[in-house]
Formats: structure tokens, C-alpha cells, sequence
């Protein structure tokens, strides 16, 4: 252990550094979005459940610091000065859990972005997040590790969550001990090396992977270890304003979207890949399960956070604009593709299929473009179903045949999410869903028991096909999303390989090889600094040699043949979306 001086010294440094240290401004984000909406969407509870909080605030990380020392800023979180729990960082809160005050995460802190110009930090919200969070699992998993083997790091630990007699010891071992198993097993298996970096994660391996290998053994401990892979295809944080309308959401659009019941959907996977409580079990009645078992999702939190999205606006550039490049950028940008256009089949605001409970959507096509085809060697994954084998949901197409003992992760996912969305209802009362009532029951039945029944056929109408299979040979297509926002959002490409706008006007082999990724803004090319001062990794960007690395920087050669000021005009338009 490092000395407490040695510790405090590098909490410091960090502190200086980090782009909490300048002076914040926010971006302007549209007049809904207003400082209660962004306080709640900081801290607002969706049912993540990490560790009690007594646990984390007395861990030492590996250099001997407390996590809370520096606000986790050392990870790039982002400090939070409305936090309900003073000390937490945006994304990061307290809630009661079994009368457990336990940390938990909500989808803030890896949608909210921090950009450095100037001195000057802009907060953007809903902007995709420059954190570690790999940095930070991983330190959790070295520093639990370190309490149960190190006698006197246990005795400091015990100490200071109040176990001191001999009984409370023992038991509060052996608590941590049952509580680090499928938290260990999972970290060991699962994160890959070299690292996902900053600004990047493989969110769709670590649902997988939580679901299948800790949620769906067999009691006690539920694991199932050969369902765990190396969430080696990290991708970067996706930008969430206009999310609610996109017709698909995750990078190779698999998931349906653009309405409250779908996007419902979207969050309760995304709950129960981040430490949300997910325990089924058979019923004593043949082929019924219940999804809810022990569950932590927060329903009314996860339906309040879909309202807050829905407020923020796409983020306005807050410099200075050239009027006439902007127009002659707007002209470039609506050509055909083939002329270096962006717009036409690809990034142009395009009504999308009507939903159950909307009927204005955004198109989001789905092309193969050349880009990195890593993500999809994860979405063909399949496992062992555990408890879930047999489970299904009668007359709902995409979960109504049996699992088999062995079958696809994203069927067995759509199966916990659609169950567990189908059952709320019955077991919380049909108060849990008043918002989507609201908005899909216009004409609400005056008994209760139709009204029951009308939501719950509604939630069956717009839960069909929830996610969709990939291909047996696969295009490699990804997400063409509407660009709104696009300048706040680099890196670009959806495994984030490209540095900047300008970058990516370029053919793929003059893109950078490697570039560090940090909060430093270049505001003329348009996405990050040279040099990263504060918090930042280096990312190696490999080449078309190497499409299914995870980190090539091939594909999207489009507008790579405008002429010099023809492409100052199109950053100059993309500036003002």
C-alpha cells in the first residue's frame, strides 16, 4: 500500500487535471431542459444495485485512495453538486435496498459528456461520457480481493462500515465473500486486455454476460460460467437525445425502438446488464416463470427518466458560426452519398415505421459501410437457458417457442425483458405503468379491470419481435443516425476509431493510426485535441486489414474526394445541427 501522502499527492494531480478543474458552462439543450430536469436525470434510481455504499466508501483502491476521495473523478465521472448522497459523481446515487443504503448507477453516467475549450468545461447531457469504466470495475474486483486476503485490510474495512466484534466480523466476511464470487467470476472472464479505454465499452457483451452467466443458474449462487465471454468488442457511448423517436436503437440496430413501451424495453436490459437484481425461478405451476423474483428494477424510475430523455434537445454549438459556409455546407451535406453528400438513404431526418404508441418515428437505416464487424460475432453468442430452459411467452413472436437447453443470449435477454415487462403490471399494480397508460390509452376504459387488460395487450402488441436475430451471414451493418448534435459526440464511427470530423473526411488509411482520447476539444476539426492533458488513453486504431478487431478505423469513405473547401463548408453545417 502506498504511503497516505503518496495517495493524497496523486488524488490531487488528478483533481487539477481533470476537467471538473475549469470553469463549467452548459450547453444550451432546448427550453425543457431545464437545471431540475438535469438534476434529476443525474441521480434518478432505475434499480442498479452495485454494493452497499458503507462497502464502497470505506474500499482503498489499488494506490491506497478512497474511491470517493476525488469523486471518482480519477475514472472521469463527473462531479454532481445536487447529488442526494454528497460525494457521488453524475449517474451515481444511493438507494434502499432491503433496508441495505446500497451504491447505485443510472444511465447518466455514461451518457453525459464534458468537453474542454479554452479552459472552459461544457457540460453536454446525454452527450456520450469520457469515463474509465473499465478502470473502475476493475478496481472495485483488486480491491475486494485485497479485503478478503489481506488481514489487515480487512481489519480497516470491518472497522470502518462498524463490524468490531468477533460475530459481526465473521459475518460481514462472510457476506462479502458471497457477494464477490459472481462479482469476480464475472470481472476475470469477462474484461479483456489490453482495456476498453476512455469513452468506450462493450455494453452488449456485459448484458450477455450478466444475464446469462450470473443471473440464470441455479440457486445459490446462479452463476454459469461457460455463458461468459470477453466483452472484447467495445464500442463507443452512444448520444441519447432523439433516442426516444429512432426507430432502432444499439449500434447494429437490433433492438426495436421509438416508442414508450420499446423504449421500456431498451431500459430494462440496460438495468440488467449494470447490477440490477434479476432472479427467476419456475413457478410451482408447469411452464410459468417468474421474471420478477427478487427483482430491483424501478419502474417508476426507469418511465421518469424516459420523460427526462425526451427533453433534451441535441446540443447548439456555442461558438461563433460562418453563415455562409454554413449554406454552402447545408447544399454539400444534402447531395447524394456518391457526391460526398450525407444526407439522402443515410443521415436525413426520414419518418420511420409507426409504433404502437407512436406514430412519427425517425428512420434509422441499417447499412454496412465498410466500418469495424466486431459487435456482431457478440449478437450470434448462444448459452446454456438454466432455469429459463422451456421458458417462453405464448402468442408473442420472437419469445414464444420453449428456450432449449442451449439457445441465443439475445433470446433468452428478450425473454427477461419481455417477461419481466409483461408481469409488472400483475405484480405491482397497473399504477407502475400510469405513464405509458397515458400515452397509449387515449381512450381509457372506466373499470379497472379493463383497463388491466387493455395495457397488458397493448404491452403484448408493442413487446413483439423485441429484438431482432442476426442474419446467419451477417452485412455488418450499423446504425446511419440522424446528426444532430453529431459535433459533441467524437470520437466517430461506432467503435469510436476516428478522432474528429475532419478525420473522417479522410480515406481510411491516411485516419489516424493511433490518437489520445480525452476531454480537449479541437473546435476547427471538430472532435478531440491533439494533446490530452487531463484524463485520457491512447487509442490504436488498426486498418483495413484488421475489420474485425474491434478497433479498425475502416469503412465510411464518404466525402473523402470534396476538395479542401468544400469540407471546411460541410464541418462548418455539421457544426450548426
Amino acid at each position: 500500500m502506498k504511503h497516505p501522502l503518496t495517495a493524497f499527492l496523486a488524488a490531487l494531480a488528478a483533481l487539477a487535471l481533470t476537467p471538473a478543474a475549469a470553469e463549467v458552462k452548459y450547453a444550451s439543450q432546448g427550453a425543457q431542459w431545464t437545471p431540475a430536469s438535469r438534476s434529476d436525470f443525474y441521480s434518478r434510481d432505475q434499480g442498479a444495485r452495485i454494493m452497499p455504499f458503507a462497502w464502497f466508501k470505506a474500499l482503498k483502491r489499488p494506490d491506497g485512495s478512497g474511491f470517493l476521495d476525488d469523486g471518482m473523478r480519477h475514472y472521469g465521472y463527473l462531479p454532481n453538486p445536487d447529488s442526494p448522497t454528497p460525494g457521488l459523481p453524475v449517474g451515481f446515487l444511493t438507494a434502499s435496498e432491503n433496508n441495505v443504503r446500497t451504491l447505485s448507477v443510472t444511465c447518466s453516467a455514461c451518457h453525459t459528456r464534458q468537453i474542454e475549450v479554452e479552459g472552459v468545461s461544457w457540460r453536454i447531457d446525454g452527450g456520450p461520457a469520457l469515463s474509465d469504466f473499465q478502470s473502475l470495475l476493475a478496481d472495485i474486483d483488486s480491491s475486494v480481493d485485497t479485503v478478503l486476503n489481506n488481514g489487515a485490510a480487512f481489519d480497516d474495512f470491518a472497522k470502518a462500515v462498524g463490524a468490531n466484534g468477533e460475530d459481526s466480523r465473521k459475518a460481514l466476511r462472510e457476506e462479502v465473500a458471497t457477494w464477490f464470487k459472481p462479482y469476480h467470476t464475472l470481472m476475470s472472464k469477462a474484461l479483456p486486455s489490453p482495456g476498453w479505454g476512455v469513452g468506450r465499452a462493450d455494453a452488449v457483451s456485459m448484458i450477455f454476460n450478466r444475464v446469462a452467466g450470473l443471473d440464470i443458474g441455479q440457486p445459490p449462487t446462479r452463476i454459469i460460467e461457460g455463458n461468459i465471454a470477453p466483452a472484447n468488442a467495445p464500442v463507443r457511448y452512444p448520444f441519447i437525445w432523439k433516442a426516444p423517436v429512432q426507430d432502432t436503437t444499439q449500434w447494429p440496430g437490433f433492438a426495436r425502438n421509438g416508442d414508450d413501451i420499446l423504449g421500456l424495453a431498451r431500459n430494462v436490459g440496460e438495468v440488467y446488464g449494470v447490477f440490477g437484481v434479476y432472479h427467476p425461478t419456475q413457478s410451482i405451476l408447469p411452464n410459468i416463470t417468474n421474471f420478477l423474483n427478487d427483482s430491483s428494477l424501478n419502474f417508476a424510475g426507469l418511465q421518469q427518466l424516459e420523460i427526462l430523455l425526451k427533453q433534451i434537445e441535441p446540443p447548439k454549438w456555442p461558438f461563433a458560426l460562418d453563415a455562409a459556409l454554413v449554406a454552402k455546407g447545408d447544399q454539400i451535406f444534402h447531395r447524394s452519398p456518391k457526391d460526398g453528400g450525407c444526407a439522402k438513404g443515410c443521415h436525413e431526418v426520414a419518418t420511420g415505421p409507426a409504433r404502437v404508441c407512436n406514430p412519427d418515428t425517425w428512420r434509422t437505416p441499417i447499412q454496412d459501410v465498410g466500418t469495424d464487424s466486431k459487435e456482431y460475432s457478440v449478437l450470434g453468442r448462444d448459452a446454456d437457458t438454466g432455469v429459463l430452459e422451456g421458458a417462453s411467452i405464448p402468442l408473442l413472436p420472437g419469445v414464444d417457442k420453449p428456450l432449449k437447453p442451449r439457445d441465443k443470449i439475445i433470446t433468452i435477454l428478450g425473454l427477461s425483458v419481455i417477461g419481466s415487462i409483461l408481469e409488472a403490471p400483475l405484480h405491482f399494480g397497473l399504477d407502475v405503468f400510469r405513464p405509458i397508460a397515458e400515452e397509449c390509452l387515449p381512450l381509457r376504459p372506466a373499470r379497472p379491470l379493463a383497463l388491466k387488460l387493455a395495457l397488458v395487450e397493448k404491452l403484448r402488441q408493442g413487446l413483439k419481435n423485441v429484438y431482432k436475430k442476426p442474419d446467419a451471414a451477417p452485412s455488418f451493418a450499423y446504425e446511419s443516425r440522424v446528426m444532430r448534435g453529431i459535433w459533441a459526440a467524437a470520437p466517430y464511427l461506432h467503435n469510436g476509431s476516428v478522432p474528429t470530423l475532419s478525420d473522417l473526411l479522410k480515406p481510411a488509411a491516411e485516419r489516424p493510426a493511433s490518437f489520445k482520447v480525452g476531454p480537449a476539444y479541437d473546435i476547427e476539426k471538430v472532435g478531440l485535441a491533439a494533446e490530452q492533458p487531463g484524463l485520457n488513453s491512447t487509442y490504436a486504431a488498426d486498418d483495413c486489414a484488421k475489420r474485425d478487431s474491434g478497433n479498425s478505423r475502416c469503412g465510411h469513405e464518404f466525402g473523402v474526394k470534396l476538395s479542401p473547401e468544400e469540407k471546411k463548408a460541410l464541418l462548418e453545417y455539421l457544426k450548426s445541427l
